[in-house]
């Protein structure tokens, strides 16, 4: 199961994270979100401690989502250090996304490409 955020606490659980933070955007009525969400316990099996991935629903948390200015459902924004570093934000399927995020993470933890 993955973590959840807010907009309370966005700033400790993303913003001042030790460790890298992939924050996945989804929204109940989200039909491709059902499919992402899997896909991210993957991730973060993974992945293990070296990084953390939260949701927070775009719906409930719409000062968050606004102020990244998501303009689709879902995105999934990499943040290191508190900076956003990555987003994706357009993906056909779930085999395009997996490949999205690998590459994306690769930059941030090159270290774990070669281990998974």
């Amino acid at each position: 199961m993955l973590s959840t955020t807010s907009t309370q606490t966005f700033n400790p659980d993303v913003l001042q994270s030790e460790t890298p933070v992939l924050v996945s955007f989804w929204a109940p009525w989200c039909g491709v979100c059902r499919w992402v969400e899997p896909m991210l316990i993957q991730v973060q099996a993974d992945y293990g401690s070296a990084l953390k991935i939260v949701t927070i629903n775009a719906d409930e948390n719409f000062l968050i989502a606004s102020q990244y200015r998501l303009t689709n459902i879902p995105s999934l924004l990499l943040f290191q250090q508190g900076r956003l570093v990555h987003r994706i934000d357009q993906f056909c399927d779930r085999t395009e996304a997996l490949n999205l995020l690998e590459k994306a993470l690769g930059k941030i933890v090159p270290s774990l490409m070669s281990a998974g």
